[in-house]
């Protein structure tokens, strides 16, 4: 969304006493290098906005009655803060009292989760053995209280195995479910949306991918995604776009003190390796060897979990890292950090934060290199 100027609203009066712009606890501010972002976490909804109105929103309006503003600012400005003023007011961001109103206490944004992992990530395929037992899968999802599950099939996989596999999962302490298909599973089994769903009542999302066009609808109160998207493998991951921005509370608290990507999740590829996902390159072993639990003490488990936007080169400058999520498997692997971790800029982001303008990440020839070595030339666009 861009900031649009509002008609003038809000006349001066020399009259008046002295008044206050107070901005309410849950719109909070992201300074970017050439524009900044106000985010109301409590609608999920945020505003593209100049940078000499980050400025009155954090150092001015908390200090300064409007009146003193008004005149430190001088006439010649005075058209641009009323449009300022009338933008906030109008938005809900905030609103005019005779005093700074001190008992609107900024928000915690310390992120805090009790469960030792909140997510896993498990990828299928007609090859997973792992589908045959799942005994194991749940009783680290009790004993982690896992709240979250995606499972991934790049390809068809056995149906009724599938099921199973899911049945086996109904009683964990998953709250919730996303299956992501390939659409020609849909097309063979015209039953498949009901026979999924029925299987396991935690599963709260359907996406199916390879379809002729989007739509979404829904069965027993579950949501059915068809999408357009050419998913081929792990490979497919990491993309980075504006459609996939949030910004509700959790996902800013998230962003600002973790990696908004990897932290306290754990996953499984096709081929029953353990990683942090199922895109990243090391493995902690595979699941037919070792437990999930003696993965997740390996010390080089938890690397990335505390690397936020603000330590990835680009990213640091950008006005949506903290409504933005982050890969550390494909990078531009451009800068490494003091302790070896990889913190360039994730490469299938076409975001310019220095120009305030998207590209297509895949045919930008400063990320050709990147590509390359990632073996993604089926990935990009012609």
């Amino acid at each position: 969304m861009e900031y649009v100027s509002k008609p003038d609203s809000y006349p001066l009066d020399d009259n008046t006493k002295m008044t206050y712009f107070n901005r309410f606890a849950c719109c909070l501010v992201t300074y970017g290098h050439t524009r900044s972002i106000i985010c109301d976490v409590q609608r999920n909804n945020y505003y593209l906005i100049p940078n000499s109105l980050y400025t009155l929103l954090t150092e001015e309006f908390p200090n300064f009655s409007i009146e003193e503003i008004y005149d430190s600012y001088g006439k010649e400005n005075e058209k641009y803060l009323k449009d300022y003023l009338n933008f906030l007011l109008v938005n809900e961001i905030g609103f005019i009292d005779t005093q700074i109103i001190k008992e609107l206490i900024p928000l915690n944004l310390n992120y805090k989760v009790a469960e030792p992992i909140s997510s896993i990530i498990i990828d299928l395929s007609k090859e997973s053995f792992f589908l045959e037992d799942s005994v194991h899968i749940a009783q680290f999802i009790d004993t982690n209280r896992v709240k979250h599950l995606q499972i991934r099939c790049y390809d068809v996989i056995d149906v009724n195995m599938f099921f199973k596999f899911l049945n086996n999962l109904s009683r964990t302490t998953l709250k919730g479910i996303e299956i992501i298909l390939p659409y020609k599973m849909k097309l063979e089994n015209r039953l498949l949306n009901k026979n999924i769903i029925k299987s396991n009542d935690k599963i709260n999302r359907l996406i199916y991918f390879g379809c002729d066009k989007y739509k979404q609808e829904k069965y027993l109160n579950r949501i059915i995604t068809y999408v357009e998207d050419k998913i081929i493998n792990q490979k497919s991951c990491g993309l980075i776009s504006s459609k996939h921005f949030n910004s509700n509370l959790e996902t800013y608290t998230l962003s600002n003190s973790h990696n908004s990507c990897l932290y306290k999740k754990i996953s499984i590829d096709s081929e029953g390796n353990i990683r942090n996902c199922p895109s990243m390159p090391q493995s902690f072993g595979n699941i037919k060897d070792i437990t999930l639990e003696e993965a997740l003490s390996h010390p080089d488990f938890k690397k990335y979990w505390n690397l936020t936007k603000d330590s990835i080169e680009v990213c640091k400058d950008c006005e949506f890292r903290y409504i933005c999520t982050d890969c550390r498997a494909y990078t531009e692997r451009t800068h490494t950090h003091s302790e070896g971790l990889d913190t360039s800029k994730p490469l299938k982001c076409g975001y310019n934060p220095y120009t305030g303008e998207w590209e297509e990440w895949s045919t930008n020839p400063l990320k050709e290199k990147a590509i390359n070595y990632y073996e993604m030339q089926d990935l990009v666009k012609i």
